[in-house]
């Protein structure tokens, strides 16, 4: 019996998938559990239906994080930190204090865990942060970090 996997299921398939599998186990396990539906005409065309609006989707989403990154890459956030001998920080910049204020003063919401700084920033000037927007998509975003 032909069915469309609407879960995945270990060693048989994956969410989406239209395999041929054992009578028995289909309408034993499988339609019972709500984890596959019949392969019919119709539901193989709602399948088709589906791929292609979540294709769309993340067209969409790579366009906007496209945008997002014109974006970022224009702005330079300013940060006020207290210094000591040469430049140096006393605390740190971590990327939750640039998420801050991305979102206080340019009204850009990114999460910090996407900001991808192998270390918090601990002197004044300016640093560049790759930002993670997309899985094809990293912007650079300048911080400058200045005297308090």
């Amino acid at each position: 019996m032909k069915v469309i996997f609407l879960k995945d299921v270990k060693g048989k398939g994956k969410k989406g998938e239209v395999k041929n599998v054992a009578d028995g186990y289909a309408h034993n396990f499988l339609l019972k559990q709500g984890l596959a539906v019949e392969a019919n005409n119709t539901a193989i065309n709602t399948l088709e239906a589906q791929k292609k609006k979540a294709e769309k989707e993340a067209e969409s989403e790579l366009e906007e994080a496209k945008k997002l990154k014109g974006n970022l890459e224009a702005l330079t956030v300013q940060l006020l930190a207290k210094s000591g001998e040469g430049g140096r920080l006393f605390g740190s910049i971590t990327t939750k204090q640039i998420a801050d204020e991305l979102q206080k003063k340019h009204k850009i919401k990114i999460d910090k865990r996407k900001m991808e700084l192998e270390e918090p920033i601990r002197s004044l000037g300016v640093t560049n942060v790759p930002v993670k927007l997309h899985t094809e998509v990293i912007a650079t975003l300048k911080v400058h970090v200045k005297e308090q």
